[in-house]
C-alpha cells in the first residue's frame, strides 16, 4: 500500500505448551518472509507483528491442572517459546501484542459491531456476530454460507440465532478470570482478539496477514467478517498460510505418539538442519517430517559449508556471474517466496565456487561472499564453516568425541603418514571414521567433519 513500507501480521502462539514442528514451521516460514522483506524495502521499513494469545479454554484448563495462576503459566511459556525461536534463529517481530493487554480495543471493537447491528446478546449472556449480515462471509475460505449451514452440528440449546455465528464475548464462569465489559463480566472470543491486535498495531488496512493453513477457517474468515464489518475498510490486502506437517507421512497428533517439540528435535539435529528442512520445501506445500527428511537436510548443509571452507568471502558487486546468480534468486524469492528454487541456486553458487576454488581464488571469495549474503535472507550459513562441519549435538550423546580429541588423532595420523606407516594411518582413520568423523586429505593439509 505504502511503496516504501510493509504492514504485516501473523497468528502466533497459544501459550499453555511448548512449541512444536508445527509452530516450528509457521516461525521459519514467516521470519524468511520478514527477512526478505527486510532485505528488499530496508530493516526500517517493515512493521512485522505477530501476536501471542495468553487467554483462551486451553489455557484455563492447563492453568488449573498445574494449579498456577493464569499469568504465572502464560509467562512460563512465552519464555520457552522464545528460547525456541532464539535457537531457530528467528527474528524477533517489531511487536508482540499480547491479547490480555488489549481488552480496551477488544471491547470497543465488539461495542462497534453491536452498534452496527452487526452482532448482538443472546439469552445465554454472550455476544455473537451475526454472519448473515455479512454478505461476504466466505470469501476467503471459498465456502459457502448455504452449505456450511447445512454442514453444521446441531448444538443443544444454542443461544446463537445462526449456526455459523461466532462468539465475540464470553459471559463469565465462575472460577474463571473476567473483564467488566458493557455485557457484563466475561472474556472475549479467540477471532475478535486478533482483529482488534492487528488493527490497533497496523491500522485498519494492511498488507499481509499470515499464519498455518488451518486458521484459513473459520478463524481468518471471521477476523476479515468482524474487522471489515467494524472499520468500513478492506481488511488485508495479501493472505499468506503455510501448509501443514506431517511426521512420516501421518497427521502429527499425541495420540499417535508422534508428536514432537522444537526442544526434542533439537536435542537430536543441529537447528540449522531443522531450519533448511523447513524452508527446502514452499511454504504452501505440506511438509512430511521424518529422520531421513533431516539427515538429508544435513547433509546439504554440509555440501554448501564446505563449499565455504577455507575462504575469506568478500562482497563483491562487478561480476556478471554472480549477478545472475542473484538475479535467479531474487526471482525465486519474488515467486511466492519459493524458498525451494531459491535453495537450488545456492547449490549452484556453491559449485561454481567448488569449481574455481583453486584456480580463481579471488572469484571464489566472491562466490562465497554471494552465498553468505544470500543464505542470511534465508537464515542461513552464517556460521563458520567449521563450526558447524565440526560441531556436534551435545545433548545427543555424553560420549561424543570431542573436537580436542579428534584432533589429536589427526595430529597422529599426519605423524604416521609422514613416517609412511600406513596401516597406523588407516587404523585411526578407521577409528574415527566409527564414530563419525570424516577425513578429507588435501594438499599437506588433513581437514575433518562430523558425519
Amino acid at each position: 500500500m505504502d511503496p516504501k513500507n510493509v504492514r504485516m501480521y501473523v497468528c502466533g502462539m497459544t501459550v499453555y505448551d511448548y512449541c512444536h514442528i508445527g509452530h516450528a514451521r509457521v516461525l521459519v516460514v514467516f521470519d524468511i518472509v520478514y527477512r526478505y522483506l527486510k532485505h528488499i524495502y530496508g530493516d526500517t521499513h517493515v512493521n512485522y507483528v505477530r501476536n501471542i494469545t495468553d487467554i483462551d479454554d486451553k489455557i484455563i484448563a492447563r492453568a488449573n491442572e498445574n494449579q498456577q495462576s493464569i499469568q504465572t503459566l502464560t509467562q512460563q511459556f512465552i519464555d520457552y517459546m522464545d528460547e525456541d525461536a532464539r535457537a531457530l534463529g528467528i527474528e524477533k517481530p517489531n511487536k508482540e501484542p499480547r491479547a490480555t493487554l488489549y481488552m480496551d480495543q477488544i471491547i470497543a471493537m465488539i461495542q462497534s459491531l453491536v452498534d452496527k447491528k452487526m452482532a448482538y446478546q443472546a439469552k445465554n449472556g454472550d455476544v455473537y456476530y451475526d454472519v448473515s449480515e455479512f454478505p461476504d462471509y466466505g470469501k476467503l475460505s471459498g465456502k459457502n454460507t448455504n452449505d456450511l449451514r447445512a454442514g453444521a452440528r446441531v448444538e443443544v440449546e444454542t443461544a446463537k440465532d445462526d449456526p455459523l455465528d461466532f462468539v465475540l464475548w464470553k459471559v463469565a464462569k465462575p472460577g474463571e478470570p473476567s473483564w467488566d465489559s458493557p455485557w457484563g463480566k466475561g472474556r472475549p472470543g479467540w477471532h475478535i482478539e486478533c482483529s482488534a491486535m492487528s488493527t490497533h498495531c497496523l491500522g485498519n488496512h494492511f498488507d499481509i496477514h499470515g499464519g498455518g493453513l488451518d486458521l484459513q477457517f473459520p478463524h481468518h474468515e471471521n477476523e476479515i467478517a468482524q474487522s471489515e464489518a467494524s472499520t468500513g475498510e478492506k481488511f488485508a490486502n495479501v493472505w499468506i498460510h503455510n501448509g501443514f506437517v506431517r511426521v512420516d507421512d501421518e497427521k502429527m497428533s499425541k495420540s499417535l505418539g508422534n508428536f514432537f517439540t522444537i526442544r526434542e528435535v533439537l536435542k537430536i539435529y543441529d537447528w540449522e538442519c531443522l531450519r533448511y528442512f523447513i524452508l527446502s520445501s514452499h511454504y504452501r506445500s505440506p511438509l512430511n517430517y521424518s529422520d531421513q527428511h533431516l539427515d538429508s537436510a544435513k547433509a546439504s548443509l554440509t555440501t554448501l559449508y564446505t563449499a565455504l571452507r577455507g575462504i575469506d568471502p568478500i562482497i563483491s558487486e562487478d561480476s556478471t556471474v554472480e549477478e545472475d546468480f542473484s538475479e535467479r534468486f531474487y526471482k525465486a524469492m519474488g515467486d511466492d517466496f519459493n524458498t525451494s528454487e531459491a535453495v537450488a541456486v545456492l547449490f549452484d553458487i556453491a559449485r561454481e565456487c567448488n569449481r574455481v576454488k583453486e584456480l580463481h581464488p579471488i572469484s571464489a571469495q566472491k562466490l562465497a561472499g554471494l552465498l553468505k549474503t544470500l543464505g542470511f535472507v534465508l537464515g542461513i550459513l552464517q556460521r563458520d564453516p567449521e563450526e558447524y562441519l565440526q560441531g556436534g549435538v551435545s545433548e545427543q550423546s555424553e560420549n561424543q568425541i570431542t573436537a580436542s580429541q579428534i584432533d589429536q588423532l589427526v595430529a597422529q595420523r599426519t605423524t604416521a603418514r609422514e613416517s609412511k606407516d600406513w596401516a597406523e594411518s588407516d587404523r585411526i582413520r578407521d577409528e574415527l571414521m566409527s564414530q563419525g568423523v570424516i577425513l578429507e586429505d588435501g594438499t599437506g593439509t588433513t581437514t575433518w567433519r562430523r558425519e
